[in-house]
């Protein structure tokens, strides 16, 4: 007990440390929000990979999918890092960071006023960010609930508070900067302990080979050795986890505001191969380790007490000093993302809602000021939420926090990709993503609450759970923009040349970075 409690001790005093240090870059709106867009390659990267990985991934999805797919769930982990990393760094990294410094976006539905020249799908864009982070941050609280039961038999809800807490202070005292800081370290915790803990789970059932002897008998009613195969025993609904955890990380305005904030193209080279890595040591070891769980969790005990118990079973029996790294890793993972999206929560409901409404210019004192009162104010709303669906295990909310990512990933991706490379698309294609996207997802909340039922082979494939729909509303949208894009030339905004004339600019390098074809 006394190894756990140090080690949280000096973890957490670490965390204010940096936000109390980082004060001095926070002085203006700019430097708050996005750090002064100096940030370099190893923070703005780990920053993404913190804000991707939460105690979701570790508890939740890992113990769900590995026990639903075994080893073959590491291919979500593989996923994440090739498509959710690396394709996304390389195809959003550079366009995003040049044109929103061009157009002076700050937040994604900035970018979406002024790219599509329309203040409606600015503040349509900042209340769907609203209403979909808010749960979507109660969410990160979950993972913590049994494994601080486990580790010192106290309260979850003593842990919601103290974690939100914590981050409130750092948070409001450094913005953006002390949130990178806090990620690099945070991620550093990350990659150590998730290579610990698979080693020590593993080494319970005789090592690797060994595992996979005993994972290989469990019987099932697909065929012998399932859980070792290499697809596993539903490889449809393996693709779409796939898609919906990788691809869905494109639209997520969380996400997307990493590239805003890096300080130049070389960064970006530099923080794709981190990011990339980053994520292959930890969502790939996240989903392996899932994949192992059978061999600690029973079908009774998963039926009565959820796929979260799946993975707190598995660290049950450790030794107390790595239980403490496990804690500490979680918290990581945790306080990382709860950071990243009350910021984007606070400057978007600020910046892109608050301030348009009021029509009156606002100091950036005053500006920073009604941010850090939203921190304060999300952190608290995602924290009460989280107890009370905890204790009171309120359907609505549970469901809520399920459709989050699909629906911002449905709305938001399309239009933003569409939005950096092509003149084409129009603001009327984007309000359709807007409400297709949403209202795809808010379908299938209804459906998983039983308000209504769909059937047959199409309707009931795509709402089969919100993986499914979530998936839909993404892919979906990547036709219909360029399609509605099409059919309404007329409403381009009259300024789009100009908007992209940022890549077209001559710049100088040097000979080591670009080679001359003149004679």
């Amino acid at each position: 007990m006394a190894i756990k409690i140090i080690l949280l001790v000096v973890f957490f005093a670490l965390m204010i440390a940096v936000g109390i240090s980082c004060r001095k870059h926070s002085v203006d709106v700019n430097g708050f929000v996005l750090g002064g867009r100096s940030v370099g390659p190893w923070l703005t990267a780990f920053a993404f990979g913190t804000s991707y990985f939460s105690a979701v991934i570790f508890v939740g999805y890992a113990g769900q999918f590995g026990w639903n797919f075994g080893i073959a769930s590491t291919w979500i982990g593989l996923g994440n890092a090739f498509i959710g990393s690396l394709l996304a760094w390389s195809v959003l990294g550079r366009r995003t960071r040049i044109m929103t410094q061009h157009i002076g976006s700050k937040t994604m539905p900035d970018f979406f006023g002024i790219r599509y020249g329309s203040k409606s799908l600015k503040i349509a864009a900042s209340v769907i960010t609203f209403i979909f982070l808010v749960p979507y941050t109660a969410s990160l609280f979950n993972g913590l609930s049994r494994l601080f039961e486990m580790a010192f038999n106290i309260d979850y809800a003593y842990c919601v508070i103290v974690m939100a807490v914590l981050t409130a202070i750092y948070v409001i005292v450094g913005g953006y900067m002390a949130t990178a800081i806090n990620d690099f370290i945070q991620g550093i915790i990350m990659l150590f302990g998730i290579v610990v803990v698979i080693a020590a789970v593993l080494s319970q059932n005789g090592g690797f080979m060994e595992s996979i002897h005993k994972l290989s008998e469990i019987p099932n009613e697909y065929m012998p050795g399932v859980y070792t195969s290499f697809f596993g025993p539903q490889p449809i609904y393996l693709l779409v986890v796939v898609l919906l955890t990788s691809l869905g990380t494109w639209g997520l305005p969380q996400m997307v505001g990493k590239f805003y904030a890096i300080k130049s193209e070389a960064d970006i080279s530099k923080g794709t191969i981190i990011s990339t890595a980053f994520a292959l040591v930890v969502a790939g070891g996240c989903y392996f380790l899932g994949g192992f769980g059978r061999l600690f969790a029973t079908e009774q005990q998963v039926a009565q007490q959820g796929f979260d118990s799946i993975i707190p079973s598995m660290l049950a029996n450790l030794p107390d000093i790595l239980i403490a790294i496990v804690l500490v890793l979680v918290l990581s993972a945790s306080m990382s993302t709860l950071s990243s999206l009350v910021l984007t929560s606070s400057s978007t409901l600020t910046l892109d809602f608050i301030l348009p409404i009021a029509k009156k210019e606002v100091t950036d004192k005053k500006k920073i000021s009604i941010m850090r009162v939203f921190i304060a104010f999300f952190i608290v709303v995602s924290a009460v939420i989280a107890i009370v669906q905890a204790k009171s295990k309120v359907t609505f909310i549970a469901q809520l926090m399920g459709v989050s990512w699909g629906a911002l990933a449905g709305a938001f991706l399309a239009p933003f990709l569409y939005g950096l490379y092509s003149k084409r698309a129009t603001k009327a294609s984007v309000a359709v993503s807007f409400v297709l996207g949403s209202g795809i997802m808010i379908v299938q909340l209804l459906i998983s609450l039983g308000v209504f039922t769909v059937s047959g082979p199409i309707l009931g494939f795509i709402f089969k759970n919100s993986l499914y729909s979530g998936v839909f509303a993404m892919l979906i949208n990547l036709i219909i923009v360029p399609l509605v894009s099409l059919l309404t030339k007329n409403n381009r905004p009259d300024n789009v040349d100009e908007l992209f004339s940022c890549y077209d600019k001559k710049v100088e390098v040097s000979a080591v970075t670009a080679i001359s074809n003149k004679k």
